[in-house]
C-alpha cells in the first residue's frame, strides 16, 4: 500500500474513520443532546465532501488497479456526500419528534455512504461486491430503525431477505464472468474479450453474456427496476422517512454507478445483445411505476412507485451504453438525471416529514388538504417538486427528461422515447393530485417548523428552479465525468 493508494480512497478512509470515532463519542453524549452527534456527522460529511471536490479532475488507479479515481467517481462522490448531508438535515428533528433519537443512526448513514463511495470507484468486480455489502448492510438496519413499530421491522426484514437474494445474483454473475474471461478486474475483462489469451483458455462469449445478465438482474433489484421492484413500496412505507429518502436517492444512484462502470467500461461488446433486454426493462419500469402509482392514497407509497418509474427513465439512457457514438452522451444524461432526481426527491421527502406525525399519521394524500393556506411556502415548494417529477417547466425535471428523450431518439429508440413521454403524461395525474389537494381542498394540516428541515426543502425548491434556467454547466460537468469511461 502506497501513499498514492491512500490518497485515492482518502474520502472513504475519512468517512469510515469518522464513523468509528463517532460511534465511540456518542456513548458520552446524553440522550437529550444527540444533536451533537448529528452535528459531528455533518462535519465529517462536509470534510469528506471537501476532499472529494479537491480531487476533482484527478485520474489515478490504486491497489493494483482495483480502485479508480476519475471524473466519474468524483461526480458521484459529490452526489453521495451531498445526499448524506441532506439526510442528516431532515433526520435530526424527525428522530427527536418520533422518539427515535439514537446516535447510531448517523454512524450507520456514514458507513453506508462509504460503501457508495467505494462503489463509484470500484474497478474490479470483487470490490464491487464488497462495496455492495458495505452500503447495503447498514441500510437493512436503518430500514428497521423505528422498532418496535411492526411496519419498520417488516421493512427491515423484507429489505434484508430480498437484498441478500439480489446479492446472490451479483456474486453468481461475477463468478461466471471470471470463468468466461479469467479476470475480475474491468480492464482485464476488456483485454480478455479483445485479445484472448490461449494460456487461460478461449474467451467464452455465452458464459460472459449469462454472467452479465445475472449482474444486471442483481443491480436491477437495487435500482428498483420492474420486475425486480416488489420490495420497494413496503420498504419505503415502513422505513423511517429520512431513511426512505436516503434509499431512494443514495442506493439508487449507487446501483446505477455500478451498472454504468461495469457495462460501459468492461462490457460494451455486449451492448448489441442486451439492447432488447434493456429496452424491455426500461419500458416495463416506466409503465408499471407510473400506472400503479395512480391508485395510491399514501404519499410514501406514491413516491415509492414514483421512484420505480424514474429508474425506468434512467434506464432509457442505459439502453445505448454500447454505442460509441451515443454512449458518452447517454451516460452523461443518466448522471444529470440522477442529480435532478436527488434534488427533487429530497425536497419532496422533506415536505412529507414536515407533515408526518407519530404512529404513521399525516401520510395520506388527504392530509395535505389546506396546506396552501396554512403554509403557502411549503405548499409552493411541494408544487415545484411535483412539477419537476412530472417533467414540467420551469423545473429541472423537464431538462433532465429532455436529455434522456434526446438520447433515446439519437440511438434510434423512438418507440421507447414515446413510452417515456406517454408515461410522463400519466404521472401528471397522480403528481398534480397532490397539488390539487393542497390548494383546492379545505383542511387543517399539522406541520412541523424545524430550521434544518425548512432549509432543506427551501434550498431544494430553489435549486430545482434555478438550475433549470442554467443547466448547461451541470450537464458539461456530467459530460466531462464520463469521458474516461470510454
Amino acid at each position: 500500500m502506497t501513499r498514492s493508494d491512500l490518497y485515492t480512497i482518502l474520502p472513504i478512509i475519512l468517512l469510515v474513520a469518522w464513523a468509528c470515532v463517532l460511534l465511540l463519542v456518542d456513548l458520552f453524549i446524553p440522550k437529550e443532546r444527540k444533536g451533537w452527534t448529528a452535528l459531528l456527522a455533518a462535519v465529517g460529511l462536509a470534510g469528506a465532501l471537501g476532499v472529494s471536490v479537491a480531487q476533482a479532475g484527478l485520474q489515478r488507479s490504486a491497489f493494483g488497479g482495483m480502485v479508480q479515481l476519475d471524473g466519474f467517481s468524483s461526480f458521484l462522490d459529490v452526489l453521495f456526500l451531498a445526499s448524506g448531508l441532506f439526510t442528516v438535515a431532515i433526520a435530526y428533528g424527525y428522530l427527536k419528534r418520533m422518539n427515535l433519537e439514537r446516535g447510531e443512526f448517523y454512524t450507520l448513514i456514514l458507513f453506508s455512504l462509504s460503501g457508495m463511495l467505494l462503489m463509484a470507484q470500484a474497478a474490479d468486480l470483487i470490490v464491487v461486491f464488497l462495496a455492495l455489502e458495505l452500503l447495503s448492510i447498514p441500510l437493512y438496519v436503518l430500514a428497521a430503525f423505528a422498532r418496535p413499530r411492526s411496519e419498520s421491522e417488516e421493512a427491515g426484514i423484507k429489505y434484508f431477505l430480498l437484498g441478500a437474494f439480489a446479492t446472490g445474483f451479483v456474486v453468481y454473475g461475477i463468478s461466471l464472468v471470471f470463468g468466461a474471461t479469467g479476470h475480475t478486474s474491468l480492464a482485464g475483462i476488456v483485454s480478455a474479450i479483445s485479445f484472448p489469451d490461449p494460456a487461460i483458455g478461449a474467451y467464452k462469449p455465452l458464459l460472459l453474456t449469462v454472467g452479465a445478465a445475472l449482474i444486471l438482474v442483481g443491480f436491477s433489484f437495487k435500482v428498483a427496476a420492474v420486475p425486480f421492484h416488489m420490495w420497494t413500496p413496503d420498504v419505503y412505507q415502513g422505513a423511517p422517512t429520512p431513511v426512505t429518502g436516503f434509499m431512494a436517492v443514495g442506493a439508487k444512484a449507487a446501483g446505477f454507478a455500478a451498472l454504468l462502470r461495469i457495462f460501459v467500461t468492461a462490457l460494451p461488446s455486449l451492448g448489441e445483445h442486451l439492447v432488447p433486454v434493456l429496452w424491455a426493462l426500461a419500458a416495463l419500469t416506466m409503465v408499471v411505476g407510473n400506472v400503479v402509482a395512480i391508485p395510491q392514497s399514501n404519499i410514501k407509497r406514491l413516491l415509492a412507485y414514483s421512484s420505480i418509474a424514474h429508474a425506468g427513465y434512467i434506464l432509457m439512457a442505459f439502453v445505448s451504453f454500447g454505442d460509441p457514438r451515443i454512449g458518452p452522451n447517454a451516460v452523461a444524461s443518466a448522471l444529470f438525471y440522477l442529480v435532478t432526481y436527488a434534488i427533487t426527491s429530497f425536497g419532496a421527502w422533506a415536505v412529507v416529514i414536515a407533515l408526518e406525525k407519530q404512529e404513521g399519521k399525516g401520510l395520506e394524500i388527504s392530509d395535505f388538504a389546506g396546506l396552501g393556506k396554512k403554509r403557502p411556502l411549503l405548499a409552493a415548494a411541494m408544487t415545484v417538486f411535483m412539477l419537476s417529477l412530472t417533467g414540467m417547466p420551469p423545473t429541472l425535471g423537464l431538462v433532465g427528461k429532455l436529455y434522456l428523450f434526446r438520447t433515446a431518439i439519437q440511438g434510434g429508440f423512438i418507440g421507447l422515447a414515446v413510452i417515456g413521454v406517454l408515461t410522463s403524461l400519466i404521472s401528471a395525474y397522480y403528481y398534480l393530485r397532490v397539488v390539487v389537494t393542497m390548494y383546492m381542498q379545505s383542511g387543517d394540516p399539522g406541520t412541523e417548523k424545524e430550521p434544518w428541515l425548512d432549509l432543506t426543502w427551501g434550498l431544494a425548491a430553489l435549486a430545482t428552479v434555478v438550475l433549470s434556467l442554467v443547466p448547461a454547466a451541470l450537464f458539461a460537468w456530467a459530460s466531462g465525468a464520463v469521458l474516461m469511461l470510454f
